[in-house]
């Protein structure tokens, strides 16, 4: 073992029930497990969520990075792109049908423009126009784009006419180049004073996340046209996300959950939230590890690439520590660990470092792990263990791990399925799941070997 994993400060926070459902409901209640119909990447593909931020320490670069789970980000270039003049606050990214990534931005405090750049492979950008919005407007804030299911491209833009008193418009891209937008059309129903409004559709309803700047809570209405009207739903604190909070932007999780991300800016925190049931309730909120208090105002874009690590189901295997290549994970008395197996280890030894590898149990492009028993390997309280499955759908999440790239070649990492950003990982050879830190420690502490079993 390390010095440094050693000498680490222990998480002892518990959460009995609700860090088993991954969840915590504004009211305190258990939440309903994911969505019917939510799935994983198939084997041999693996989900990329990609960041595009400026920071605390400038409006006029931009920060690419990206992520496995929408929780670790590492960084894939800072500065990634400077604008030819102005700033480049609130970049927003997707990738257009044409194959080329774009982002739109807000070019100052003051003035009637958004900026567009382009990218081929999300590192190298190259500015494309600035685009005059024609109104008589003084400001002209967080554009976002909105992709409808329609195949129709938008931004969605805050206007003001007097520095006060802000409304979301619709610009409706008019050609396939991305060059030539409609007037702009307000999102009637919200507002006045609304800046920052981010819309996600399901089946046919708009969901729209904005800010009220005088309250500074974020709050929320629906609607069945995307410029409305809206109805507003929840008002003040009603998430229990509190205030000031700003700069929202939503994504939807492998596990079917939507993540909220809001920039605490009044507290120097970059935080997240996720819901499981129609966006009712919602996690505490929870600082964004790394980047908490450095990315500001960004969106996070979701693909399926090539690339992720299959393991084969209905076969036994054992599962190799990748920093402690003695050390093989086991249960003992049902509670997992990291210890010392060889071919001269006993037979219990060896039996209770040999799992059966089955599809997963809440989502079948994940995988689960069964032991001695027929016990599964699941999270509970954040510690690993083996229990027998009691059929709920809390039991299905808690045994179910999705396969990630490890942090040497042959090696995978196991992501939590219903507590994502959290990995299997073994701390003081004990085996718990943790969030996801970008230093190499984490890295191998969380990456094992798939082996050939010891029984």
């Amino acid at each position: 073992m390390t010095r440094a994993t050693m000498t680490r400060a222990r998480n002892r926070s518990r959460w009995p029930s609700l860090a088993s459902a991954a969840l915590l409901a504004v009211a305190g209640a258990a939440v309903p497990a994911a969505p019917a119909g939510a799935a994983a990447p198939p084997p041999g593909q693996v989900t990329r969520y990609t960041m595009t931020a400026f920071t605390n320490s400038s409006e006029s670069n931009m920060y690419v990075y990206e992520s496995p789970d929408a929780t670790g980000f590492r960084l894939l270039r800072g500065p990634a792109y400077t604008p030819p003049s102005g700033l480049i606050r609130d970049p927003s990214i997707i990738r257009h049908t044409d194959g080329r990534y774009y982002i739109v931005y807000t070019t100052n405090w003051t003035g009637n423009t958004i900026g567009f750049a382009t990218s081929t492979d999300r590192v190298n950008w190259t500015f494309l126009r600035n685009h005059t919005i024609p109104l008589a407007v003084q400001n002209t804030w967080a554009p976002e784009w909105f992709v409808d299911t329609d195949g129709s491209v938008n931004v969605i833009v805050s206007l003001s006419t007097n520095g006060a008193d802000f409304k979301p418009y619709r610009l409706r891209a008019t050609n396939a180049a991305l060059t030539a937008f409609s007037a702009p059309t307000v999102l009637s129903g919200i507002g006045p004073n609304y800046i920052d409004t981010f819309v996600v559709k399901i089946g046919g309803t708009y969901h729209a996340f904005t800010k009220q700047e005088t309250t500074k809570f974020i709050e929320y209405a629906t609607a069945t046209s995307l410029t409305g009207p809206y109805t507003m739903r929840r008002t003040g604190n009603w998430a229990g996300w509190g205030g000031p909070r700003e700069g929202q932007a939503l994504v939807q999780l492998d596990n079917g959950g939507w993540r909220i991300f809001f920039d605490g800016y009044t507290s120097g925190q970059y935080l997240f939230s996720d819901s499981y049931d129609g966006f009712n309730t919602w996690t505490a909120p929870t600082q964004l590890p790394g980047l908490s208090g450095f990315a500001r105002h960004f969106t996070v874009l979701r693909e399926t690439v090539s690339g992720g690590v299959t393991l084969p189901v209905n076969t036994t295997r054992s599962l190799q520590s990748v920093n402690f290549p003695d050390r093989y994970l086991r249960h003992r008395d049902y509670l997992g660990y990291i210890d010392p197996v060889s071919a001269s280890s006993p037979a219990q030894t060896r039996q209770d470092a040999t799992f059966t590898v089955v599809a997963g149990l809440a989502d079948p492009n994940c995988y689960s792990f069964t032991g001695t028993g027929g016990r599964y390997l699941r999270h509970y309280d954040y510690r690993l263990r083996l229990d027998p499955s009691d059929g709920t759908a809390l039991f299905r999440g808690d045994a179910t791990f999705c396969a990630r790239p490890g942090s040497v070649t042959g090696s995978v990492a196991l992501e939590s399925y219903n507590l994502p950003g959290r990995y299997l990982r073994h701390y003081n050879y004990e085996l718990r799941i943790d969030w996801y830190a970008d230093n190499a420690t984490f890295r191998a502490d969380s990456s094992f070997r798939p082996t050939a079993p010891w029984a």
